[in-house]
């Protein structure tokens, strides 16, 4: 490790949360290589908790094979810069996407960054650090420097946000239009604030347990609906006008999530099923509702750089309230009860502070 490195850390040996198997997170000493040409290495001062994370931690990750390293929400301080980097240097404040793409294959070509292969086979790992690695191709594309008065946790919702852009330029939600959210959980929350920002007319949030709507209703949505509730289907029929939503965003990522947002949105309306739900699961479609109804159903999947620079847009005018996301901080050799905290839904982000 580099002298640098170690100052950086206050000469403590580094340290890197593994998923040693589902469960089960170790943390071990870390020496990170050198920044090769191209890249970055940063010192990390908040990464954030994500569902991903809980639901690899549940139940692993087709992609991420274990054991891995673990967390990709991030932002810190750049340490070293690797040989051929001119836009930052050593002492930078920087907030950055996990990702990038390659910028010349067919999917990239065909304005489906998303879809790169690069993007996914090359994430980045490994942000439960104190220090972490970014390659090149993050550098050159989806990383920047952090505005000043920002804070890091805010900057280290960089990714989260760019796949609400991402899913929300896909539906394309109209100033006029009724909206419910399914799921009041960080990413739902994340979705109600961006269209409440963009000055959609109702914005209503149907979820489970009081404490998250509770949330949801602080947070500015117009209306909470709780799931378990005996009137819930009345309430999200009530909604536009007893039309019901125009547009339904699933963010639950549970099968039963997305067969209530295809029964709740009405004729002519559009469904986003933006929670991933687990492998080898199936959904029943009728189709006669989808045909006579008109349906229109998106499956938005992570994102593209035009959305992480929109992210990076809405996070420095800070004027949506995004930050109220992350309502809980812990140092990193607290990550068991980080995720304890999540398993037991007192939590919607939890800042992880080396």
């Amino acid at each position: 490790m580099s002298e640098l490195s170690a100052i950086a850390i206050g000469h403590q040996q580094p340290r890197q949360a593994m998923l040693v198997e589902l469960g089960r997170l170790e943390l071990r000493d870390y020496t990170p290589p050198r920044p090769g040409p191209g890249e970055l290495l940063i010192e990390v001062r908040c990464a954030l908790s994500c569902g991903t994370d809980l639901k690899t931690f549940r139940r692993g990750h087709p992609i991420w094979k274990l054991p891995t390293p673990f967390g990709h929400e991030f932002s810190g301080v750049v340490v070293e810069a690797g040989a051929g980097v001119k836009s930052f240097k050593a002492g930078d404040e920087v907030m950055a996407a996990p990702t990038a793409p390659c910028g010349i294959c067919f999917y990239c070509q065909h304005g489906q960054e998303n879809l790169c292969a690069l993007a996914m086979d090359k994430m980045v790992m490994g942000a439960y650090a104190d220090l972490l690695l970014l390659p090149a191709h993050v550098v050159a594309r989806n990383t920047f420097i952090k505005p000043v008065g920002l804070p890091f946790e805010e900057a280290a919702l960089l990714e989260p946000l760019s796949c609400v852009i991402h899913a929300q330029e896909m539906a394309h939600p109209q100033k006029s239009e009724s909206v419910l959210i399914i799921g009041g959980g960080a990413f739902g929350l994340m979705h109600m604030l961006g269209l409440k920002a963009s000055g959609v007319r109702e914005v209503a949030v149907l979820g489970r347990g009081a404490q998250r709507l509770k949330w949801a209703a602080e947070m500015g949505a117009d209306e909470v609906i709780d799931a378990r509730g005996d009137g819930a289907i009345a309430e999200v029929a009530r909604l536009n006008g007893g039309f019901g939503p125009d547009l339904v965003i699933e963010c639950t990522g549970q099968v039963q999530g997305w067969e209530d947002a295809l029964a709740r949105v009405r004729r002519g309306g559009r469904v986003v099923f933006f929670g991933g739900c687990p492998s080898g699961t199936k959904l029943s479609v009728d189709t006669r509702r989808m045909h006579y109804d008109n349906l229109t159903l998106i499956a938005p999947f992570h994102s593209r750089p035009r959305d992480v620079r929109r992210a990076f847009e809405l996070l420095a005018a800070r004027t949506a309230g995004f930050g109220a996301i992350v309502n809980a901080r812990r140092s990193l050799s607290e990550l068991a009860e980080v995720f304890a905290m999540l398993e037991r839904g007192e939590v919607l982000k939890c800042a992880v502070i080396p």
